[in-house]
Parts: structure tokens; C-alpha cells; sequence
């Protein structure tokens, strides 16, 4: 039998390198020369959008020669997203600063237009359970009209929705006597 050799010490050192970056050393970014200075000044100065004003304002800060730790603290962004800002600006051109949270369309609803009147029949009947609907039942419901698993929270939603809202009596005393509550009706309404 041939012993192992090993070719590194078991308790062999590894040298890291670290990038340090302080206060004392700003970065500079480059843009791309899409728009001029007075340009981009410009397109801060017409902004209408809010986020949309802040993004033009931190490309004609970095234009002027402003450094991304001076940009970070007059517009409060963080240098990452500055960075990232910058990169998909000199990637995609002036139509990348625009706010693109407007464009989302957010997901799809739970329930067709088809399956929400359906809930709607279904809540004018009684609760599976006798009583009145609750999230958690709703959400039952939609489970098994879509296979989809959902949280009753969503339930809930679909109640507010919908504008559900099941009107129940207050209950009577046992003890109240009918003809003293119309008496006390008569006098009162006279007053």
C-alpha cells in the first residue's frame, strides 16, 4: 500500500485581497454621452415624475463631475443603486431613467370577471357552515373553483372586493316585553 502524499499543508494560509473604499476615496462613473450636460439639466428641470426628477438630477450631478459618494448625499440614494441607475442608463439611453414601476401591470387577479360574479351568487347563499361568510371560507371557495392554494387573507380582500357585507339583526332580550317597546316607540317619536 502507497501512502497519500500531500501536495499543501493541512494548515496552509490563503492570502485575500480586499478593495477598501472610505470616505476619502470617491469614485467617479462614467456616462455615456447620450445628452449633453445642459440637456440632462433640462429633463431634471421638466420632470413631472418624482422618481423620474431624482434619476435625471443624479446624471446631471454626475455629469457635472460630482463624485457618487457627493451624489449620494445631496439626492440620498444609496451607491448601489447609483451604480445600477448609471449602468442601465449608459445600456439603454435616456429611455432607461423613466420610472418603470408605472409600466407594471402587477399580477393577475386571483378571479376571472366570470368567477367573481359566481363568488357573488355563491355569498347570497349561506356559508358552508350555516353561519356567515369569512375570509377563510371565501378563500375555501376559490381554492376549489381554481386549484390555486390561497391564504385567507385573500379571502378577505375578495369580501372588501366585492363589497360584501351581510347585514345581520341584533338579537332581542328574551325577556322584552313587545307592547312596552311600542309604547316607549310612541312616546318617544311625539317628544
Amino acid at each position: 500500500m502507497v501512502p497519500l502524499k500531500r501536495t499543501r499543508p493541512a494548515f496552509a494560509t490563503t492570502s485575500y485581497q480586499f478593495l477598501l473604499y472610505n470616505d476619502d476615496m470617491a469614485r467617479h462613473v462614467i456616462i455615456q454621452p447620450y445628452l449633453s450636460r445642459d440637456e440632462l439639466e433640462t429633463r431634471y428641470r421638466k420632470a413631472r415624475d418624482a422618481v423620474e426628477k431624482s434619476h435625471w438630477q443624479l446624471l446631471w450631478l454626475l455629469a457635472q463631475g460630482k463624485s457618487t459618494r457627493q451624489v449620494a448625499e445631496v439626492t440620498g440614494y444609496c451607491l448601489n443603486w447609483i451604480h445600477i441607475l448609471v449602468r442601465r442608463y449608459n445600456q439603454q439611453g435616456p429611455a432607461a431613467i423613466i420610472d418603470q414601476r408605472h409600466r407594471n401591470p402587477g399580477a393577475a387577479p386571483v378571479l376571472s370577471v366570470e368567477q367573481q360574479a359566481q363568488l357573488m351568487q355563491a355569498l347570497d347563499a349561506p356559508a358552508p357552515d350555516g353561519g356567515l361568510w369569512t375570509g377563510r371560507q371565501v378563500a375555501q371557495w376559490i381554492q376549489t373553483h381554481t386549484g390555486r392554494k390561497v391564504h385567507p387573507q385573500r379571502g378577505w380582500e375578495y369580501l372588501k372586493r366585492l363589497n360584501y357585507s351581510q347585514r345581520v339583526l341584533r338579537p332581542r332580550h328574551a325577556k322584552a316585553d313587545p307592547a312596552a317597546q311600542e309604547a316607549f316607540k310612541k312616546t318617544s317619536q311625539s317628544s
